[in-house]
């Protein structure tokens, strides 16, 4: 299990932090000052960090959260590091994700993007090599949105459209023409790429991600091309670029669509000469990549919107692999919810239909997702429909775990108003007594509140 590290001095943030990760497997160590951040990293095995940017009270410039950061990534460079600030420090941000974070989000955030980033970001230290110790300078150095991921060819298959899909990745994968796949969120993009470069005879190279949609404007040039020293703020060593560190392998750009169209333009190049420049270098690299692209956007219309450039449209999409969404592959859906299963766990045959009748709009993410809150609820081996909270409203989720785990019938009532102003009034509306009564947070009970148009004057 990974261990992240949370450090803000809002006891309501690391409170509903440290809810989200743990309902997500993650362990969780907690810091409210940087003494207590610093002594943390050096005396726990941590995966990834968690930092805001302001610990002192009336605080807002930043500054601390500037000097911390440099101080863990001096502690321990190989560790991703997520900036949560408010936008009046964005500059400080974006400045510290050229200087080597992981990412940043403003407050508040948005819960199932930070998973994704975390997800993104923590990997087996085993299959990440950091180019700045590898002399053949094969694996790039872990920065923003980009990995490098030994993983099996392996994952399972069992539709009939996934089998023709993959059948066709076999195809393509012998060559070195670009791919674009396109799909829905949580479909598998991701995997159908790796699947393609483990495939290939680039597979022995760096297979390297990164991730268009979370990719600041500014900061693109510099992530995909690399950067000299002094060409930016922060910029305190020279700096590798995607293109340069996948030479060689696979570049997989997700989500392409989001890219702007300055962007569109200077990527273009790239991929019709294999030619560029570091940020503020005039010395031209040349690299042998290849590009593999996936988006859940319609590009012919962005096009037709002037959107997307056609012309490096027809660069990327030489040849397309559409991935299904998983209510179309639905001899899949067991199959994947048995892998997504751990331990003893079993999964009921009434269990095992419900599954099978749901749309799944979030496809094979949210099936993964249902899968490990139905392990967190179940108390035996046997999962069971019920387990598995189909048709609960997604805003109580998070509640309605906390709960079970306390195992109070009060408590697994709170989703509901009536519940909800009887233990307010109970307490006076002393949120902290209430909170605690409930399994809450503060802050998630503050949400709730505001979701039922509550107030103290109710009775």
């Amino acid at each position: 299990m990974k261990r992240v590290l949370v450090v803000d001095d809002n006891p309501d943030i690391l409170d509903a932090l440290d809810l989200l990760l743990s309902l997500h497997n993650y362990k969780v160590s907690i810091a409210s000052t940087i003494k207590d951040a610093v002594f943390a990293a050096n005396n726990q095995c941590i995966d990834l960090i968690i930092q805001d940017m302001n610990f002192s009270q009336g605080t807002t410039s930043g500054e601390e959260g500037r000097s911390l950061f440099y101080q863990l990534k001096e502690i321990s460079p190989a560790t991703p590091i997520i900036i949560i600030t408010a936008w009046s420090q964005l500059e400080i941000a974006v400045e510290l994700v050229k200087a080597g974070a992981a990412d940043y989000l403003p407050k508040p955030w948005d819960d199932m993007k930070l998973l994704d980033i975390i997800a993104e970001n923590i990997v087996d230290s085993a299959n990440i090599v950091d180019s700045a110790n590898n002399s053949n300078e094969k694996s790039p150095q872990r920065t923003n949105n980009a990995s490098q991921i030994k993983s099996s060819s392996n994952f399972i298959v069992e539709s009939q459209p996934m089998k023709q899909l993959v059948a066709m990745a076999d195809k393509v994968a012998n060559s070195d023409i670009s791919v674009l796949i396109t799909g829905a969120n949580g479909s598998g993009k991701e995997r159908i790429a790796d699947y393609i470069h483990q495939n290939s005879p680039r597979n022995a190279n760096p297979f390297i991600k990164v991730n268009m949609g979370a990719l600041a404007s500014e900061l693109m040039e510099a992530e995909l091309f690399g950067a000299e020293k002094g060409a930016y703020t922060g910029a305190t060593a020279m700096r590798k670029g995607r293109f340069e560190a996948a030479n060689g392998g696979t570049l997989f750009l997700d989500e392409i669509g989001n890219l702007s169209l300055a962007g569109q333009m200077k990527l273009l190049r790239v991929l019709q000469t294999g030619q560029f420049e570091r940020v503020g270098s005039s010395e031209t690299i040349t690299v042998d990549v290849r590009v593999i692209s996936a988006t859940n956007s319609h590009l012919p219309q962005a096009i037709e919107e002037n959107t997307f450039r056609e012309d490096l449209y027809y660069r990327l999409n030489v040849v397309e692999l559409n991935l299904p969404p998983l209510a179309q592959r639905q001899d899949d859906i067991i199959p994947l919810a048995r892998h997504f299963i751990s331990g003893s766990h079993q999964l009921s045959e009434q269990a095992a239909s419900l599954l099978k009748q749901q749309p799944w709009p979030g496809n094979v993410r949210e099936l993964e997702n249902h899968c490990q809150r139905a392990m967190v609820l179940c108390a035996d081996e046997i999962l069971l429909p019920e387990h598995f909270m189909l048709g609960v409203n997604s805003s109580n989720v998070e509640s309605s775990l906390a709960l079970n785990k306390a195992e109070s019938a009060a408590q697994k009532a709170s989703s509901d108003k009536d519940n909800l102003k009887a233990v307010l009034n109970k307490h006076e509306w002393v949120i902290s007594r209430a909170a605690n009564e409930l399994g809450l947070s503060r802050q998630a009970l503050y949400r709730r509140i505001e979701k039922y148009q509550l107030s103290q004057e109710e009775q």
